[in-house]
């Protein structure tokens, strides 16, 4: 995978315990080309790679954003930026991704967001608004003061057919989901980012609508990683690896040497993503659709397993 070396140009505090960080290219170029929905493998100096939704409108190619807060339950990622980032460090990156891809065919648009789960969806909206298109935004945040850019969302929701709802959870306020779903337009498109019970209750209320009308991301995988007992074969060279119990695929392919791109180490970004050639896989993963997961073409070695004794990989 190609890497972007950037420079950090710009730190801003968008919410209590939120802040957003500018990234350009040092030398100013203008930066590969995002769609909304996209994120970006951060490779932190401390050795930790991290995926971070990329916040600001797609259009724009002399920086990337991201918005990060900082969590408590953090594996080092959040709290290495909050404490450690500083205007004019070098940070490596990988090319942008996109696994919540915007439907631009859909006649209205619905999103939900809880949180910080506002990254991913903040440039749907500016591109929508250059489409011209209507869309409602559903956003709940615990209180006022940890509402992350909520000055832009206001100014965004100045376009005609734009609408912002939002919701404080400590003031017992909460998304009536299925109301929301049931009184949306009629092919709509349904978006939801957030913490688990969020995106657990925004599942659940949109089971009668198509799959193809509706896209998620979640925070962590809703599934534990498969537990291992089984073995990988590499197609190109014939090696053979046993995966033992409490031991990830990508763990084991690692430990024998091999460069496999990875970043948030829970099926959520998609990043160390492996073409299998043979064997069925044990997907644990929250990126891939339900016809990727039936084809079993595919499979993310950081959280996933197999289902057969020997899984072959074109590797």
């Amino acid at each position: 995978m190609e890497t972007l070396e950037l420079q950090l140009r710009q730190i801003r505090l968008e919410a209590e315990g939120i802040a957003s960080f500018e990234l350009a290219r040092p030398d100013g170029q203008a930066l590969p080309a995002v769609t909304a929905g996209a994120h970006l493998d951060i490779h932190l100096p401390n050795g930790l790679r991290r995926s971070y939704s990329i916040s600001s409108a797609p259009d724009i190619r002399s920086h990337y954003r991201i918005t990060v807060k900082r969590d408590a339950a953090s594996r080092g990622g959040s709290n290495w930026l909050h404490d450690n980032a500083r205007v004019g460090m070098h940070i490596v990156a990988g090319e942008p991704r996109n696994n919540f891809a915007l439907d631009e065919s859909a006649r209205h648009h619905v999103l939900i967001a809880g949180g910080i789960g506002i990254t991913p969806l903040l440039p749907m909206l500016w591109r929508l608004n250059a489409l011209q298109r209507s869309w409602t935004l559903h956003y709940s945040a615990r209180t006022p003061g940890q509402m992350a850019h909520d000055a832009e969302l206001r100014s965004l929701a100045c376009h005609a057919g734009a609408k912002v709802m939002r919701y404080f959870t400590a003031q017992g306020e909460r998304m009536k989901l299925r109301e929301i779903v049931d009184g949306s337009p009629a092919n709509s498109h349904f978006y939801g980012c957030g913490p688990a019970g969020l995106i657990d209750a925004f599942t659940e209320a949109t089971q009668g609508i198509a799959p193809r009308h509706v896209s998620l991301e979640r925070f962590a995988a809703s599934e534990a990683p498969s537990a291992g007992g089984y073995a990988v074969r590499l197609a190109r060279d014939g090696r053979q690896f046993d995966v033992p119990p409490g031991q990830s695929m990508l763990d084991t392919l690692l430990a024998a040497g091999l460069d496999i791109p990875y970043s948030c180490m829970q099926g959520i970004c998609g990043s160390c993503s492996l073409r299998v050639l043979d064997g069925l896989p044990d997907h644990r993963d929250e990126c891939l659709s339900e016809e990727e997961r039936k084809s079993a073409q595919v499979v993310m070695p950081c959280c996933s397993g197999a289902r057969t004794p020997v899984l072959v990989l074109d590797l």
